[in-house]
């Protein structure tokens, strides 16, 4: 494979003129390996937390080889997903990983479904005896999270997610996104508890790296000029991989005080607690369809599934728009959107049947490598998608990964948590805070999900109507605080009396009417030609030849025509009357098409290009083939 880029991207096409490589640019193969290998440390230092909750919560013993099979599942899953969504999903050069929404709903679907692990652990059982307890477990999370996957394709692939935003406000997302860090500081607090001297150490080095040194940069050799010797390239490494080199400095030191026995023995510090998990894991072993059993599912826990799959929507999308602008490309047009969210269903689906634990949604972690390395090519992304396969089937790899000790993970949570929670409040930005409606709405949505869920878990006999399939769902829905602060908050922003303004909606249109617009970047490669052919494939929201359904078209269609220009400019003379048959008479020449006649008035070509583009049913196709330029200004349909 050979190297290609574009050499002259410029501002006047709305680019980022600093990019090395953009979206439809192809690196040469060893530059793709080295790239991707960032994208893959970076997806896999934010992934690993997930399984380490994971085969707690499943009561899973600290040397149980099944640890390192949970890490490389995921790493696998993670690579597959990714490799789909780059090449016929959303096709952007986006990393999915594990998400920690769905660890909410799992720790409420146990806790009314499972006692706890203490109580396992003291009853004395035999090992099988322990496999089925935990595999149990697993197949009832797996099962709800497969089943729930339903729900997000069905909203991609239909283009009902569009319906669905209409009433997912900025005052809906915020404590449906926050409240994903809020919920699990539980986890982080007794994980850390284990040795706080560790985990507070580790969490103060993980800052002093990825805050105080993230503008750090390195001088690292890139290759070899003639003439001019090694060539040096300056690289944020801090930036990138603060969280990997966190965690691996950390271990050092925990090996270091483990072998000079400054930790007693037992210390849940110690790195020899699992010294014989990585001899005990095999080298290779491809995670496989039911590897834990036949999955189950619950009506109860589908649902709280379901609530950590809109957050994850919401999140993706909001991805989906930065990651065109940082890698070069146009913002996706909605069919782009609507499949890039079908094919996460999809991941969610397979997450589920292979028994990661947890669903997929988009990385923004792995936005930073784009921003700070300038390479925005799909064709890296998918590179670090092969690597995650063959990762995530070298056994060894996960056990490696899974005998870190708890309290150095423990560190991580502190920071990942504090950023989910981040990230939900900065859609805040859009909304007007010295309304007191919206502070009403915000604080409100927080504070009674937390309390309620709370509560519940602590008193579940509270749920009694007398049917049991509805109090298990009422015990696990009213324990899923997301489930309770995106109710809360969409119902709340809705009913309550407020302008647009003041309720964010502006600014949020604003930008979510940036996507509209198509690109070439977004079509399925290879099977365009017969895609087009096809012509009910148009009324197909996942499709890239998506032109709306019938009465979006003749509104499009009638407020072209209705326009004053066009209406002079196509009454200067019958020459002048587009169809496609005319067009596809012509030769492939923008001005043969857009100039015919010399008494077109000066400026008005964008106006007639519109109307044209409304009067052809097939414009887009018929203007790609001409060879139109980017930037014609399409009429917005």
């Amino acid at each position: 494979m050979t190297g290609s880029r574009r050499p002259d991207v410029t501002e006047e096409e709305g680019l980022p003129s600093e990019l090395v490589y953009t979206l439809e640019d192809n690196p040469p193969w060893y530059l793709c390996v080295f790239l991707g290998a960032q994208h893959f440390f970076t997806m896999v230092s934010t992934t690993i937390p997930i399984p380490f909750v994971l085969a707690s919560l499943v009561c899973l013993e600290p040397s149980d080889p099944v640890r390192s099979h949970l890490v490389s599942t995921i790493v696998f899953v993670s690579g597959l997903i990714t490799l789909l969504q780059s090449t016929v999903g959303v096709r952007l050069p986006i990393v999915q990983g594990g998400n920690f929404a769905y660890l909410i709903p799992t720790m409420a679907l146990l806790s009314a479904n499972f006692g706890s692990c203490e109580a396992q652990w003291a009853a004395n059982i035999t090992a099988q005896e322990q496999q089925e307890a935990w595999q149990s477990r697993m197949r009832v999370i797996q099962g709800n999270i497969a089943v729930s996957s339903l729900f997000q394709i069905l909203l991609g692939f239909t283009g009902l997610i569009g319906v669905l935003l209409k009433w997912i406000t900025p005052l809906t997302i915020v404590p449906t996104v926050s409240l994903v860090g809020l919920s699990l500081f539980d986890i982080a607090a007794s994980r850390s508890s284990l040795h706080w001297g560790v985990s507070l150490s580790t969490t103060v080095l993980m800052i002093l790296l990825s805050q105080y040194m993230r503008d750090v940069n390195l001088s690292l050799p890139t290759g070899y000029r003639s003439g001019h010797g090694l060539t040096y390239t300056k690289v944020q490494i801090f930036k990138m991989f603060s969280v990997l080199l966190t965690l691996l400095v950390a271990w050092l030191v925990c090996w270091v005080l483990t072998i000079t026995d400054v930790f007693p023995e037992g210390s849940p510090a110690r790195t020899d607690l699992t010294s014989t998990l990585l001899q005990d894991t095999p080298w290779f072993r491809i995670p496989y369809p039911g590897q834990w059993g036949w999955p189950t599912a619950t009506v109860s826990g589908v649902l709280g599934m379901m609530s950590a799959g809109l957050a994850s929507i919401i999140e993706s999308i909001g991805d989906y728009y930065t990651t065109a602008r940082i890698c070069g490309a146009r913002a996706p047009p909605v069919h782009a959107i609507n499949r890039g969210v079908g094919i996460e269903g999809v991941g969610v689906a397979v997450a589920g049947v292979f028994g990661t634990g947890s669903g997929t949604n988009s990385y923004s972690e792995n936005l930073a490598v784009i921003t700070v390395t300038r390479v925005g090519s799909r064709r890296v992304v998918q590179m670090s998608a092969v690597i995650m396969l063959v990762a995530g089937s070298v056994c060894k790899f996960g056990a490696l990964f899974a005998s870190i000790p708890e309290p150095v993970v423990a560190s991580i949570f502190w920071v990942m948590f504090s950023l989910i929670t981040a990230v939900g409040l900065s859609t805040l930005q859009f909304v007007n805070m010295n309304s007191s409606r919206n502070l009403f709405v915000v604080g409100f949505s927080l504070l009674c999900s937390l309390s309620v869920s709370k509560y519940v878990k602590a008193n579940p006999e509270s749920i009694a109507t007398g049917l049991p399939v509805l109090d298990q769902s009422l015990q696990v829905m009213l324990q899923t605080t997301i489930f309770l602060g995106c109710f809360l908050g969409c119902f709340l922003d809705n009913t309550i009396p407020g302008t647009a303004e003041e309720r964010g909606l502006v600014g949020w249109q604003a930008q979510l009417d940036a996507g509209r617009g198509d690109s070439s970047s977004y079509h399925l490669p290879f099977v365009m030609p017969a895609l087009r052919r096809i012509k009910w494939l148009r009324y197909l929201p996942c499709s890239p030849t998506f032109r709306g359904f019938r009465r979006t078209k003749r509104k499009a269609e009638h407020a072209a025509t209705t326009t004053a220009s066009p209406t002079a400019v196509l009454s200067t003379t019958p020459a002048t009357k587009f169809t496609r048959k005319a067009v596809s008479a012509t030769t492939p020449d923008r001005e043969a098409v857009f100039s015919t006649e010399p008494n077109v008035v000066h400026g008005a070509k964008p106006t007639l290009e519109a109307a044209y583009i409304a009067a052809s049913s097939d414009a887009e196709t018929l203007l790609h083939e001409a060879n139109v330029a980017p930037g014609i200004p399409l009429l917005q349909r």
